[in-house]
């Protein structure tokens, strides 16, 4: 799935005279802050309808734009961001055009049911989807945690075949599916070399040992609620 400008960086140069290649680096990077608000407290069913709007939702404006992501996105032969408005948005900020595919939108989070007279922050509340999600496979009917591994683990493999003739991969998309597609590249070899952490603009850095890594599933390495 290549972005904008498909020219073969200096790692791919040897395709035609069979020589080893070094694949290109995978960079998985978070969107901006997003528009919707957080100072509210919200009851289970509150947190659904606010949970929906943010997921249609794009980012503040007027963010600046990390210089090392742009960095990424300028040296970046395939340039990928999820369907969803504030990845979209982000990915514009920088200048390039991106894919956008579904593979890459963040895991569900359904609250659970607790009493209406129970209200939390959308921070709490992303907290404690995710745990449920995650520890009880609560998933109300969306996708669960197997299909949000054996997701991560396509995406995985994908980007490996992108970045095996030498060319960097940049991905925009959502912090805990991002935690899990780095988890599922760590599996296949990949070495994380940049951690920027879960906040907005922040990306992973990860290179695969020399010639190219191995192939297989993966799991997640990720915090918090994700978004």
């Amino acid at each position: 799935m290549p972005g904008e400008g498909a020219q073969q960086n200096g790692p791919s140069a040897g395709v035609g005279s069979g020589a080893a290649i070094r694949p290109g680096a995978v960079i998985l990077a978070r969107h901006g802050e997003p528009a919707l608000s957080r100072k509210v407290r919200l009851s289970a069913a509150g947190y659904r309808d606010w949970w929906a709007a943010y997921e249609a939702g794009g980012i503040k404006a007027d963010q600046p734009v990390p210089a090392a992501l742009l960095a990424s996105a300028k040296g970046a032969v395939h340039l990928i961001s999820s369907t969803r408005a504030r990845s979209r948005e982000t990915a514009a900020a920088l200048g390039r055009d991106f894919a956008a595919d579904a593979l890459f939108i963040e895991a569900p989070l359904p609250p659970p049911s607790l009493p209406a007279w129970i209200k939390f922050s959308p921070r709490v509340w992303g907290f404690v989807a995710r745990f449920f999600w995650w520890v009880f496979n609560h998933h109300q009917g969306e996708e669960n945690v197997r299909e949000a591994r054996l997701r991560a683990a396509e995406a995985a493999r994908r980007l490996t075949e992108l970045a095996a003739r030498g060319d960097d991969v940049l991905v925009v998309a959502h912090g805990f599916f991002n935690g899990m597609v780095g988890g599922a590249l760590k599996r296949l070899g990949w070495r994380c070399t940049l951690d920027e952490g879960f906040r907005y603009w922040s990306a992973r850095r990860f290179e695969a040992p020399f010639p190219h890594p191995r192939s297989g599933g993966g799991g997640p390495r990720s915090g918090g609620g994700g978004e």
